[in-house]
């Protein structure tokens, strides 16, 4: 499969969009802080910070619109030809909120406790790779197809929202 970088790029924005309105309407938010532009957060892959009654919680978001295949994309290499990891194989966050954005379903997966259940299993999973186009070139994005029933049977504290 191939992506542009545009069509990407909408996706994530969408998905920051309506998660931190959604965090923005909840009642114990304080605040949430979008650092997606800040190296520090880019270099840990955190996006948001998102400040509770109860102290700041950092936040990963993946942004996807595949939602009919019941299965989460856990990348495991970022960019195959630069062999720099998936996002999923070393965020620092402490969740992952996976979101689908059609039909606005939202998954809250802790992390690092998420990745400490998929990495045992990780060949149980299939391996899927999509390219996307850059200028004259392309890279390579690798990932797992992990059914979503089998992330929430299987991992304590993941949550389900619509929103």
């Amino acid at each position: 499969m191939s992506y542009s970088m545009n069509d990407g790029m909408k996706v994530a924005k969408q998905a920051t969009a309506d998660i931190t309105s959604w965090l923005l309407s909840q009642s114990k938010t304080i605040s949430v802080q979008n650092v997606e532009q800040m190296p520090d957060f880019q270099r840990r892959d955190i996006d948001l910070i998102w400040t509770t009654q109860t102290g700041k919680v950092l936040v990963e978001i993946k942004g996807d619109r595949w939602h009919k295949t019941g299965n989460f994309f856990f990348e495991t290499d970022s960019n195959r030809e630069k062999e720099t990891p998936g996002c999923f194989m070393y965020t620092e966050a402490d969740w992952l909120f996976y979101y689908f954005v059609i039909p606005r379903t939202l998954y809250l997966l802790p992390m690092p406790a998420t990745r400490e259940w998929f990495l045992p299993r990780i060949d149980e999973f299939p391996e899927r790779s999509t390219t996307t186009p850059v200028g004259g070139s392309y890279y390579t994005t690798i990932g797992r197809l992990v059914p979503i029933k089998t992330v929430m049977q299987q991992l304590n504290g993941v949550q389900k929202v619509a929103i």
